[in-house]
């Protein structure tokens, strides 16, 4: 970042502009100003700090099962869980007995998903708390929805037997 406010200070003060004018235009070749080694090394090492960081934040709970486990199979395994609660999502969106069944999809693959992924944690030569979303994430998602389903569903019975016992009666 610092690099990169030098390099438009350099640019505005060639150039004789303003900064807010000048840093909508793209650079040309009489712009370009080359770094010396340390500012290179500087920019490589900031550049391998991001990597690192990006490395870490989305290999962090797959890497247990990299040796075991073909890439696909961790690609395709992620792509069932968000399609398992895709499903969730969208049979708690209406009320009607095909939705419902939605979620009862929902909770079967992520029956699958948890059986894929226990076969695989146990597989590990130490048991890793932190990855234990990844079998019961989506299964517990699917059964929570199913929870809520069934009380809004017993709801709104428990309201409409209120309603067949209402009756007329008004005071004069």
């Amino acid at each position: 970042m610092e690099l990169t406010r030098k390099w438009w200070k350099s640019r505005c003060l060639s150039r004789g502009g303003r900064d807010d004018e000048d840093r909508f235009f793209l650079p040309t070749i009489d712009d370009f100003q080359p770094l010396d080694s340390q500012e290179q090394e500087e920019m490589v090492r900031s550049f391998e700090r991001a990597h690192e960081q990006d490395n870490h934040l989305w290999r962090r709970y797959h890497a247990y099962f990299m040796e075991d486990v073909p890439s696909w199979m961790l690609i395709s395994a992620d792509l069932v869980a968000i399609l398992a609660c895709l499903l969730a999502v969208k049979g708690m969106l209406d009320g009607s007995i095909f939705h419902q069944r939605l979620i009862w999809h929902s909770f079967y693959v992520g029956l699958v998903l948890a059986v894929f992924w226990s076969y695989y944690m146990l597989r590990l030569p130490r048991f890793r708390w932190d990855v234990l979303w990844l079998p019961f994430g989506p299964l517990s998602a699917a059964t929570i929805c199913l929870y809520v389903d069934n009380i809004l569903r017993s709801s709104r019975e428990e309201i409409r037997t209120l309603q067949d016992y209402m009756y007329e009666y008004k005071r004069r």
